[in-house]
């Protein structure tokens, strides 16, 4: 049964790092066949923003977490042993923001908020909260759905 990864994008674990553990979520769905339809696991989006804002190769990333499995504690530690992360305050604060402030397009926006049943003036523009609506309704539609 496939799982909705409701970790939003705007949590970050120990290490600071907002969607991290998202991205760690979706790829181990992924890995034992539960990400729903629809969801990508580290591909262009967040997960590449912020695994290259870390100096991370994200193919390497996902070729870890798919091989090994790890907890979260786990990953955030292997993060942490390689030598070209940059994980130092100020870039870590810098990626954040990147998720923070990133910004739908308007046709992706406005297919999603139509997904969602709102109309086009909707006040809300930002990728992690539309993404976190889709999630809420997704959740929703999974356990209302006989």
């Amino acid at each position: 049964m496939p799982v909705i990864p409701l970790i939003s994008s705007d949590t970050a674990g120990p290490l600071g790092v907002k969607h991290l553990p998202r991205l760690w979520l979706k790829t181990l769905l992924s890995a034992t066949g539960k990400l729903p339809p629809g969801y990508k696991d580290i591909r262009p989006g967040f997960d590449f923003m912020v695994l290259e804002g870390l100096n991370l190769d994200p193919d390497e990333v996902r070729s870890y977490l798919l091989e090994h499995r790890p907890g979260y504690l786990q990953f955030e530690n292997w993060i942490r042993s390689r030598e070209e992360a940059d994980l130092s305050p100020a870039n870590i604060e810098r990626v954040n923001s990147i998720v923070i402030q990133r910004q739908k397009s308007g046709e992706s926006r406005s297919r999603m908020l139509k997904q969602l049943g709102l109309p086009e003036t909707y006040p809300v523009t930002d990728s992690v909260m539309l993404n976190n609506l889709d999630d809420w309704k997704e959740i929703h539609d999974t356990v209302t759905t006989p």
